[in-house]
């Protein structure tokens, strides 16, 4: 018998009201994610990467934002809970958030609290999920302290955020994220604002972690070089929708979409010509009040027919475990 997901969206929606009208910021977006797997989720900025995580979360605001449509189905513990019909603020969300689902944010110094120290911060989630006495939710996050690398865990215990470096913060991060031993782990960009070096730790750090707690993973980024270290399977996101889904291996070695096309060429190339190093896909994304009526990457494609432009292509399997929403392929 097949392994059940984990985690399964279907066909979530999540729009934001604005004064220019109506943007779906996430418009129909279904994936799933299976138990020591990690997903990779790559996109411009405004596809909706971010939005698919918060949603997950239950932090979108509201106003001006509210999930209008679809399933979060979440499958942990033996039930099977439906996430965006819980309400942000409810007791089964906050014990589910954090605790069963854990994210890393971005830019840790927004994230940690600049008045506590990064014990306190890690000691509050084991208080309050783990059900832990004070000194032994302190023994357990100088453990998570030490097991991510962080080094002389238990002085690093009673320093601030501005005391660590951006390195050491990312991690600390990771350990508060990990503490409670999450079933799912959403990781939003954690290493856009590391250094190459402190990268490649925190990211071998992550696929250890993995292997030791079995640990699903959605893993959010435009770095398509971490995601062909990182992902099992990737979905690549543009304008709310999902256009393409595969494992990576086909996603990197025989990407089908357009879009996703344009994103493998646009990789710095030091062995291509002069000309060929660089390609950036031409034009800017669409405001998301006004998409366009077909295709949302059409004014952008070099490969656009006048279907495109009428019409929005649904996502359908075209191989085995590969997915795309293009005409191309649809003819």
């Amino acid at each position: 018998m097949p392994l059940m997901p984990l985690i399964e969206l279907k066909e979530l929606k999540t729009y934001f009201r604005t004064d220019k009208g109506l943007a779906r910021a996430v418009d129909g977006v279904n994936f799933s994610i299976k138990r020591e797997r990690t997903l990779g989720v790559v996109g411009e900025s405004g596809s909706g990467k971010s939005v698919t995580a918060m949603s997950i979360m239950g932090l979108i605001p509201n106003p001006p934002g509210s999930i209008e449509g679809g399933e979060i189905l979440f499958r942990h513990k033996g039930q099977t809970i439906d996430l965006s019909k819980l309400p942000s603020n409810g007791s089964k969300m906050r014990s589910i958030r954090g605790n069963e689902i854990a994210m890393i944010f971005q830019e840790p110094m927004t994230s940690l609290n600049p008045v506590f120290t990064i014990g306190d911060q890690i000691s509050e989630a084991l208080i309050l999920h783990e059900g832990l006495s004070k000194k032994d939710a302190k023994d357990e996050a100088i453990k998570m302290l030490e097991e991510v690398g962080i080094p002389l865990p238990a002085q690093r215990f009673d320093e601030y955020p501005h005391q660590l470096s951006g390195g050491m913060r990312q991690r600390a991060m990771i350990a508060m994220a990990l503490s409670c031993n999450p079933a799912l782990l959403i990781a939003d960009e954690p290493t856009t604002a590391l250094d190459v070096t402190i990268q490649a730790q925190v990211l071998e750090l992550m696929n250890r972690l993995q292997e030791e707690h079995r640990t699903a993973i959605m893993f959010i980024t435009h770095d398509l070089g971490v995601i062909a270290n990182m992902a099992d399977d990737v979905v690549v996101m543009y304008l709310g929708r999902i256009v393409e889904s595969a494992c990576v291996r086909d996603v990197f070695h025989n990407p089908r979409h357009p879009y996703t096309q344009g994103l493998m060429k646009s990789i710095p190339s030091l062995t291509a010509s002069r000309e060929d190093r660089l390609k950036p896909i031409k034009g800017v994304v669409p405001d998301l009040v006004n998409i366009p009526p077909g295709c949302g990457f059409e004014p952008r494609c070099p490969n656009a027919m006048p279907i495109c432009r009428e019409k929005r292509p649904v996502l359908r399997e075209i191989a085995p475990g590969h997915q795309v929403s293009c005409w191309l392929e649809l003819k």
